[in-house]
């Protein structure tokens, strides 16, 4: 055999050449595969696999091509859109929100801020903490605190200039006063990284990535029906992507899309008037406070594919006959409560059977309850001192879900979920048991700030929805409304924002970019997406995605109508100076309703089949 070489054939099998050979050959190889070998060592220093590989279907290196709106979160920094979080308009002097002033310790203008979102529902109480003793404790990641976040990427958007009806002109935040460093400026048109120069940001075992594309899962009324297999049921138009790892099906469950359509002209008029509801909050009884025009009562939403049914709230306790309806969220939750309230008491005046912990009414004749639970941000909170952050300052552990409503969450049917506009407040963000960004409050500039506050609300968002799909005892129907938009024109709420005089919708095509909103919208959907995928029960959460929709009704907010003193001031100062307005919550009656006769629409589809024509 001397001489003679092994090899294999195509099939496997040895066989015996006859070819010797050469040395020099042999070592040429040799060479050749030490290169190889030295290179590939290099490439896998410089470049890791892993992250590559996730950037492919995560887009965490999109940002390099991405218009990321924020500043570096390096210090302290206020939020631009400070409007978006108010519950009553502050009167008073706009709250000093320079580096100066933010300190460890809570500063007298944050406490006003504060005090101003939660005016509203002390007045119900519904803030009063419930018992936390019996709360049930949750995995809110499939692996162990492998929760995946996000943050917003304005992907090649850019800066948008717009006219108004009234002549005036509007660049997104521009008026806002500048405050070097410590500010989302989310008007800025630079790709800055988030966290160094990594579009990736690894805090314990927490990533915060790039949300995916809204387009290509944010087109439709999109139902998921979560199954311990996993799998995932989305109704997107046929235009659309599908999202990745979810099966597609356009049939029973689905409908037409519903969030994409005009406005048009009602003249059969409110499914209610604000005298014939004793339950409205007079901040949002606009007709009661003074406001001399009604058109924006008489504005309905038509889908482009088929008809929204006027809300018929006979057939609605007749379908939920037996159940109950939770609305959790903070004070525009209130707001839609209030509003399904008002269309049901038309029939039926139900009774009070809350407490200081939960707004319950319940309407004997189909035995339907509907309550009301405040959570501001969804997740657990307190204001207890940890590590660097002192009492006083509101501590969000974003991988915690609220226990004080996960207690109650399987006694319901239904539930419909919002949130967003109180990540603008003062508050600490913890995750991993460790204090990895704030709002409004960052004492120590030498600290590097891990996430932002929009991250923080993507953080939440999959929080709470995974503590939904894993519930051992929840099976309902979860409806998770989307961001609802403000309309605070020329500045934020305290600083010259205003939507006075706007009678009647935005014509098609006419949308003002709100940077912000865009932000928090997609990192929204983004960690929705994420959190059902880990899905362990059969509970079902549909997305009802009213934003976009809603940018378009710049009319129906009280504006300075928030109180029925008949010596308010509505009327723009000599200076040009707008008065105090409210331009975030709904009239009622108002364009608020809709949220109502979408959210029946939905669950008609759940108990009925297919139902808008």
């Amino acid at each position: 055999m001397k001489g003679m070489t092994w090899g294999f054939t195509s099939k496997g099998s040895p066989k015996i050449s006859s070819h010797p050979r050469p040395l020099s050959w042999i070592v040429v190889l040799v060479g050749v595969l030490a290169v190889f070998l030295t290179l590939a060592s290099w490439i896998i220093v410089s470049y890791p696999i892993g992250s590559t590989v996730h950037g492919y279907f995560h887009g965490v290196e999109s940002s390099k091509n991405s218009d990321l709106s924020f500043s570096p979160i390096s210090g302290n920094f206020a939020d631009l859109r400070a409007d978006a979080s108010l519950d009553l308009v502050d009167n008073k002097a706009p709250p000093d929100l320079q580096p100066s002033k933010v300190s460890s310790t809570v500063s007298s203008d944050s406490k006003a801020l504060n005090q101003v979102i939660e005016h509203t529902d002390t007045e119900t109480n519904s803030q009063a903490p419930l018992s936390e003793s019996a709360s049930p404790k949750f995995t809110v990641t499939k692996e162990v605190n492998g929760l995946e976040t996000s943050h917003a990427a304005a992907s090649g958007s850019q800066e948008h200039v717009t006219s108004f009806g009234n002549g005036t002109t509007d660049v997104i935040n521009s008026s806002l006063p500048a405050q070097s460093n410590s500010q989302i400026d989310l008007a800025s048109t630079a790709p800055v990284p988030v966290d160094g120069a990594n579009s990736s940001i690894v805090t314990g075992n927490i990533r915060i990535e790039e949300p995916t594309s809204v387009a290509s899962m944010n087109k439709s009324s999109t139902l998921f029906t979560t199954s311990p297999s996993d799998s995932i049921t989305a109704a997107v138009p046929a235009s659309s992507d599908k999202p990745n790892n979810e099966s597609y099906d356009s049939s029973a469950n689905s409908g037409c899309d519903l969030y994409h359509g005009n406005w048009i002209y009602d003249p059969q008029g409110p499914l209610y008037t604000n005298n014939s509801c004793p339950v409205l909050t007079q901040m949002q009884n606009c007709q009661g406070n003074g406001r001399p025009d009604k058109d924006y009562e008489n504005w309905r939403w038509k889908p482009f594919q088929c008809d929204l049914p006027r809300f018929d709230p006979r057939k609605f306790l007749e379908l939920m006959r037996g159940k109950t309806l939770a609305f959790i969220g903070d004070s525009v939750a209130r707001n839609q409560m209030e509003s399904m309230l008002c269309i049901l008491w038309q029939v039926e005046e139900p009774e009070n059977q809350g407490n200081r912990n939960v707004q319950r009414y319940y309407f004997k004749s189909t035995s339907v309850m509907i309550v009301r639970i405040w959570s501001s941000w969804l997740v657990k909170y307190n204001s207890e001192p940890f590590d660097f952050a002192p009492a006083g300052v509101k501590k969000l552990y974003l991988d915690a879900p609220d226990e004080k409503l996960m207690e109650f969450i399987p006694e319901f049917d239904v539930v419909v979920l919002s949130s967003g506009h109180w990540f603008v407040t003062q508050s600490a963000y913890i995750l991993n048991n460790e204090i990895v960004g704030g709002q409004l409050w960052w004492p120590d500039k030498s600290r590097h700030m891990k996430i932002n506050n929009v991250e923080a609300f993507g953080i939440s968002v999959e929080t709470i929805f995974t503590a939904l799909v894993t519930h051992p005892n929840y099976t309902g129907l979860t409806i998770l409304r989307s961001y609802s938009p403000d309309h605070y024109e020329g500045g934020a709420w305290n600083t010259g924002g205003s939507c006075t005089g706007k009678v009647k919708p935005l014509a098609p095509g006419k949308l003002v970019e709100n940077r912000f909103l865009n932000a928090m919208h997609e990192q929204q959907i983004t960690s929705f997406s994420h959190s059902i995928k880990k899905a362990t029960n059969r509970a079902k959460m549909i997305l009802m995605d009213i934003t976009e929709a809603f940018q378009y009704r710049h009319d129906g907010h009280p504006g300075p109508y928030r109180n029925p003193d008949p010596n308010k001031i509505t009327k723009r100062g000599p200076d040009g100076r707008p008065p105090p307005q409210d331009c975030l919550h709904w009239c009622m009656p108002g364009p608020v309703d809709t949220w109502n006769e979408i959210v029946f629409e939905i669950i008609k589809r759940e108990y009925e089949g297919n139902s808008a024509s």
